[in-house]
């Protein structure tokens, strides 16, 4: 027993010292990473309010910009946060897939679209905050990626509550309108965020911020619309219904979100202390976690507890052309993107800028 007990202690010993070995193992078996740079070592262009180091040398290879996914600067708590927020989100449909019996047929088109457009948004998002250091274009390339992404999520929330989360009143009123008015301002806030991108530089006047703020909470009023009126008739009813609580959660975290994304806080109270931690676009990025991950549970506790309403209120064929729109509104978002990206290069070329 003796034996056995010092063998054992041995071991782990043993075990012990080869972890502490692993990060220099780790460390040699990876590229030299380039240190981080302050505000004044990269063009205007890349420097945020308030934020005075952590940023990436530009004109790296672009190997640099996906291995910083494990480096620390200015920019790691955006992209982990969105990058867990979208494993989150696989793992639960996942679940709900595997124990809900679910079926792939009409009635589960747009609860499918809704997965896509925010796993699009995400995805988008990692991308354009890993990557966009490399250079003035990826820059901008990947921020208005980023913004398709966002119209993208938009119209996929817009098609769950329309179809899983709004009322018979809410419906009855609003159906012939909702959808073309949810893809037209998807649309808008696309453009809105893409030409505020384009046409303005540092420093920032507030013009830039209503151009990105006002198209994109036109769109969210809309959207959240019918999620609204059941929250108003649910209240006034005194009902228990699960779902609207998270529906009120999504809807306090976004509000959360929306704050932090449009005010430069904390780090303008404390300029340079928020650099690597804590400033408000990584809190912006916290909380809009939170409201996708409320709103999936939302969405999926009316998917399964209202099947019966759907089937008696719902026509197949609009629902699969509702469907298409997403992709059309994807299409123009993208093409807007584009054109704008091809004109920020030609000025970039001739050196307007």
């Amino acid at each position: 027993m003796t034996t056995a007990i010092l063998e054992c202690i041995s071991t782990l010993s043993i075990s012990a010292q080869q972890l502490r070995r692993l990060p220099k193992l780790l460390e040699g078996g990876l590229p030299k990473m380039p240190s981080t740079v302050k505000d004044s070592d990269v063009p205007n262009l890349f420097r945020e309010p308030y934020i005075q180091t952590g940023y990436r040398p530009i004109d790296q290879d672009w190997k640099y910009y996906f291995l910083s996914l494990f480096q620390k600067h200015n920019e790691s708590v955006n992209v982990w946060t969105h990058l867990l927020v979208a494993f989150a989100v696989l793992l639960r449909f996942r679940a709900f897939v595997e124990t809900e019996g679910f079926s792939w047929d009409v009635l589960s088109m747009p609860l499918v679209i809704y997965i896509i457009a925010s796993l699009t948004y995400l995805t988008c998002s990692i991308l354009a905050h890993l990557l966009q250091s490399k250079s003035e274009l990826a820059h901008y390339t990947f921020y208005f990626m980023d913004y398709v992404g966002v119209s993208t999520y938009q119209y996929g929330s817009a098609l769950a509550h329309y179809y899983y989360s709004s009322s018979q009143a809410w419906y009855d009123h609003a159906w012939y309108y909702f959808l073309p008015g949810a893809a037209f301002l998807g649309w808008m806030s696309c453009f809105g965020c893409c030409y505020a991108k384009y046409h303005y530089k540092r420093p920032y006047p507030v013009m830039r911020k209503i151009w990105q703020v006002f198209p994109a909470g036109l769109a969210y009023i809309l959207d959240i619309s019918p999620v609204i009126h059941r929250i108003l008739v649910c209240h006034a009813e005194d009902c228990s219904d699960k779902a609207i609580w998270f529906h009120c959660l999504q809807i306090i975290f976004f509000i959360i979100s929306a704050y932090f994304f449009s005010c430069p806080v904390p780090e303008k109270f404390f300029p340079g202390v928020c650099d690597i931690v804590g400033h408000g676009h990584q809190i912006f990025h916290v909380f809009l976690g939170l409201c996708t991950l409320s709103q999936l549970e939302a969405v999926l506790l009316d998917f399964k507890a209202r099947q019966e309403f759907f089937m008696t209120r719902y026509n197949p064929e609009l629902t699969q052309i509702s469907c298409i729109s997403f992709f059309a509104l994807i299409l123009c978002s993208a093409i807007t993107a584009v054109f704008l990206r091809e004109r920020i290069k030609q000025k970039l070329e001739r050196k307007d800028w």
